[in-house]
């Protein structure tokens, strides 16, 4: 991999790492509640526009190589979180809050790849 590539990559995540911090703030605050949504909104929002701009990339020739790793890989790579995700079901597992762990978890599989196919053949759509 080359190194444009990877600061590609790195720029998309640095923006991506920002936005995660403020979607997740701001929809936690307005939506206080045992099931994390703010990871779940930033899930989503992320499955939706990485969906969106799958589409783009298979129909159109408009993103270079390096802007198809800044936006995919770098900005919705650390947009999402699916790490924070698992860590966050745990801890509701181990609290003994079994139906909000459930609820999270089919939230954020079900969810995302409903927004990711919703975002891709919205655009595939548009583009064809």
């Amino acid at each position: 991999m080359s190194i444009s590539t990877l600061l590609a990559i790195g720029s998309g995540g640095f923006i991506g790492a920002i936005l995660r911090a403020y979607i997740t703030g701001v929809v936690n605050h307005h939506f206080s509640h045992n099931i994390p949504f703010g990871t779940l909104a930033v899930n989503l929002i992320g499955s939706f526009i990485l969906g969106s701009l799958f589409a783009f990339f298979t129909y159109t020739s408009f993103f270079s190589p390096h802007l198809k790793s800044f936006l995919s890989t770098g900005m919705m790579g650390a947009l999402t979180t699916y790490s924070t995700f698992a860590m966050e079901t745990f801890f509701l597992l181990n609290g003994g809050m079994y139906i909000m762990a459930f609820s999270n978890m089919a939230l954020n599989l079900f969810g995302t790849i409903l927004m990711a196919g919703a975002g891709f053949k919205l655009f595939e759509m548009l583009l064809k």
